[in-house]
């Protein structure tokens, strides 16, 4: 295809820029990204053991509710009846109350203790989990929700802009170029074609991720403008199941009966209630249906009738209208949320190719503007390359390195702070930053290096955590079925240790004219 060069150019500068710009910030969302792909089995290994008894058969939940209303001072009008439980949701009765705002709620269990007297506790919900979660929301933004998200939007945007215009300058040389990846001493060369072959391959799953980040940013306004233009300024969401006055609810073990009735294959989770008032309940039921995708990570959620168990089909998958089916399946193309397991490895692993699509591009910017030797005179890099150079390191290692030592400090905060939470982000934001202020000070070549043995020591502290935990040294704890967290973070050691063995070899017999080289990185502008 022939494309005036002037064209060309002009889009290679808009796909150069944009990807400076927001390159950084999507790696960490992509890398953050790829490990929540697996957040319910990061949670469920992340999550301390409950004090409680184990639950009651799901026939006694309502004698638990009736226990739990008679010694609670304050009313309850938000709870939850668990059918499956696990050790993330240990309690079969569950309820909140506001905590400092009506959006910041505190979540309770309860059970039978053996003597039949009534135990309850502040569920200690995984914030490890939650915090990995806002990363890949967010791009890495530690800042308030209401700031965040329009910026993540406008980042979302932005990557839409550079998918686009980076398609329109590879198309001259498409047939050429796609299948060629040229490994030698021409690093630019090299980090073009491996940039431009992931980026290529993986255009469909970058555009998905692109376009539905933007809506997940923007969909109030969306929905508000939706409403004026179309609806008189009145959307109808749907009406909640109405108690009569009178009515009799059905008990949950009745409920699970009749959803099982009308959704064969449907495995429920919970049901949630909200009184409104004496005459009105709203009652949901959440679970999943492992054939089909769903527009959440893992679960389906859908309105029932509390007096008759009617399920509200209408907000099920394969159920829906046209038009919500077909804004279910591209929210399930953004979460991977169909074909088990497998889908969700590839999705881990596009994650983690897109990471390395956005660093690649910051190298190749970086080989870009790099100085070429001339004879033995001593060539110095720009300050601007040298500086990309640094930041690259310590904001992408940095992240890496964060996540793993926030992760791996999961089964010791419990027992030993008040607030894990807190410190959580406290770990991750210190190892950032302290990463970062690293590759500045001792260089991009150096840096990378250092910091690869921090990523190195930081993951594989997770699995020696847990076998800590086994032998009683740190007051941790390890669930049933838990062993694969582990075993990924160990897999990946080795990933590490092969980075830093390139890595050194790049700055000791690499070419000495760039930043990567230690003379370089060390060399000073008079």
């Amino acid at each position: 295809m022939n494309i005036r060069s002037d064209i060309v150019k002009v889009y290679k500068d808009v796909h150069t820029w944009v990807g400076i710009v927001c390159g950084l910030l999507l790696f960490i969302g992509f890398y953050a990204g790829a490990i929540t792909m697996f957040e319910k089995p990061l949670q469920r290994w992340a999550t301390p053991p409950t004090a409680l008894a184990a639950a009651p058969p799901l026939e006694e939940a309502e004698k638990l509710l009736a226990a739990v209303r008679d010694e609670q001072p304050r009313p309850i009008d938000r709870y939850g009846i668990v059918v499956d439980i696990t050790p993330e949701q240990p309690a079969r009765v569950t309820w909140s109350l506001p905590g400092k705002s009506e959006f910041d709620r505190i979540e309770y269990g309860a059970s039978f203790a053996p003597d039949g007297s009534l135990q309850t506790e502040r569920l200690r919900r995984a914030q490890v989990a939650q915090l990995v979660d806002r990363l890949h929301q967010f791009v890495g933004l530690p800042l308030p929700e209401h700031i965040a998200r329009p910026l993540m939007g406008a980042v979302a945007l932005a990557y839409a802009v550079a998918l686009l215009s980076g398609l329109i300058v590879l198309l001259p040389a498409l047939v050429r170029d796609l299948f060629a990846l040229r490994i030698g001493p021409n690093l630019k060369r090299m980090w073009l074609d491996v940039h431009n072959a992931l980026g290529v391959f993986s255009l469909p799953f970058h555009l998905v991720i692109a376009l539905t980040c933007v809506v997940f940013a923007f969909h109030a306004p969306f929905y508000l403008a939706q409403s004026k233009a179309f609806y008189g300024g009145q959307i109808n969401w749907g009406q909640p199941s109405t108690m009569p006055a009178g009515g009799t609810p059905m008990r949950a073990h009745q409920l699970l009966a009749r959803v099982r009735e009308q959704l064969p294959g449907f495995d429920v989770h919970r049901f949630g209630f909200e009184q409104e008032s004496i005459f009105r309940q709203d009652a949901t039921v959440q679970g999943l249906d492992v054939r089909r995708g769903t527009r959440g990570s893992t679960w389906m959620r859908t309105r029932i009738d509390p007096i008759t168990g009617d399920v509200d089909l209408r907000g099920l998958p394969g159920h829906m209208d046209g038009w919500s089916e077909a804004v279910n399946t591209f929210f399930m193309l953004h979460f991977g949320s169909f074909g088990g397991t497998p889908v969700r490895w590839l999705y881990a692993l596009m994650g983690l190719a897109g990471a390395a699509l956005f660093y690649t591009g910051n190298l190749l910017w970086i080989e870009s503007r790099r100085k070429p030797r001339r004879g033995a005179e001593t060539v110095v890099q720009a300050r601007s390359a040298r500086m990309m150079g640094c930041l690259t390191v310590g904001v992408a290692l940095g992240s890496v390195a964060g996540i793993s030592a926030t992760i791996a400090a999961t089964k010791w905060l419990p027992v030993r702070v008040a607030d894990p939470g807190f410190w959580h982000e406290a770990i991750y934001c210190g190892v950032f930053l302290a990463a970062t202020a690293w590759a500045f000070v001792r260089g991009a070549a150096k840096g990378a290096h250092e910091l690869l043995w921090l990523c190195a020591a930081a993951t594989a502290a997770i699995p020696l955590v847990s076998l800590m935990s086994a032998w009683g040294m740190v007051g941790g704890w390890n669930h049933p079925g838990t062993v694969a967290v582990d075993l990924t973070a160990l897999a990946a050691v080795p990933v590490f240790a092969w980075l830093i063995r390139l890595t050194r070899r790049r700055i000791h017999h690499g070419r000495a004219d760039s930043v990567w080289a230690v003379r370089t990185a060390q060399a000073r502008r008079p």
